[in-house]
């Protein structure tokens, strides 16, 4: 189980007009790294990675805008970019260029596009488990139309969605292990925590905005993705669990597009393995780290 015995300090800094949160572990002299977390979760996802990596690291980990304890979006969906973008904000305002960056799921995806874009402010990448190409949902010429009436309906959709309501602390719980059977009571707990708020009629619900839920009108195409990996020049290292999620980054043949490149399948894990397989993640990271120093 985490144990804070120092504990990270809660920070915030503004990009494109929202208040976004952020864990500083300290170490600031120290090499410094970036964990971000993938889709409606949050930074402290982390806190076990960070807790070990604070010893050697400056170790940062956002909550990306709509997630956790950052300002959720008005007006518009949540895109990839506009992740980044609020990455490279960070990166700058806290001067924490150049770094090795390390994302889980959709931040994995995310941290691909900043090292790529970002070549002298990244040290090193790892995509733990990060979203690849879905070749079968690849937009063929004329589906345009098609695609974007069916993103208006889908946006409209979200207008109606009330938020989910748990009556009590452990009915989230059980939603959350029912959702990563892998993952230890103790690890749920802490996160589900963290994850949630408690409403004023005394039910909880989950943090994340809704509209997280929603995709971009325009977005990246699988080639856009392609070309931007093939741009990438720091050290590369892809964790993918046996019994994780398909169309991974490195997986359907997209590890020829990464450079100076380490990939690593690990069993018995499925989508969170730096908590289903712990050791064997942040022994890998490690080594990784200190290589690409």
């Amino acid at each position: 189980m985490f144990h804070d015995n120092s504990g990270p300090r809660s920070q915030t800094y503004y990009s494109q007009r929202l208040r976004l949160h952020y864990l500083d572990w300290g170490n600031p002299t120290k090499p410094k790294v970036l964990l971000i977390h993938g889709i409606q979760d949050h930074c402290h996802n982390w806190d076990w990675t960070s807790e070990i990596l604070k010893q050697d690291y400056h170790v940062i980990t956002p909550d990306l805008r709509g997630h956790g304890d950052s300002e959720w979006s008005r007006g518009s969906a949540y895109n990839h970019l506009d992740y980044v973008y609020d990455i490279a904000q960070l990166v700058d305002q806290r001067g924490l260029s150049p770094c090795h960056i390390v994302g889980h799921s959709m931040g994995g995806t995310v941290a691909s596009i900043f090292a790529s874009l970002f070549p002298e402010k990244t040290l090193s990448l790892t995509s733990v488990e990060g979203v690849g190409i879905y070749w079968q949902h690849s937009r063929q010429t004329g589906q345009l139309s098609g695609m974007l009436k069916q993103w208006a309906e889908n946006t409209r959709s979200l207008a109606g969605r009330i938020p989910k309501r748990y009556p009590d602390f452990s009915s989230a719980l059980k939603r959350l292990m029912t959702s990563n059977p892998h993952l230890s009571e103790a690890r749920a707990q802490h996160l589900t925590s963290h994850g949630t708020n408690q409403n004023e009629d005394g039910s909880f619900s989950w943090k994340f905005d809704n509209y997280t839920h929603s995709q971009p009108s325009t977005g990246l195409s699988s080639s856009d993705l392609i070309e931007l990996w093939d741009g990438i020049s720091c050290p590369a290292l892809l964790l993918n669990a046996k019994q994780g999620f398909e169309h991974r980054i490195g997986q359907d043949g997209t590890s020829k597009h990464f450079n100076n490149l380490v990939t690593l399948d690990i069993d018995q894990a499925g989508h969170w393995l730096h908590h289903d397989q712990f050791e064997q993640f942040i022994a890998n990271l490690k080594s990784f780290l200190a290589s690409s120093a």
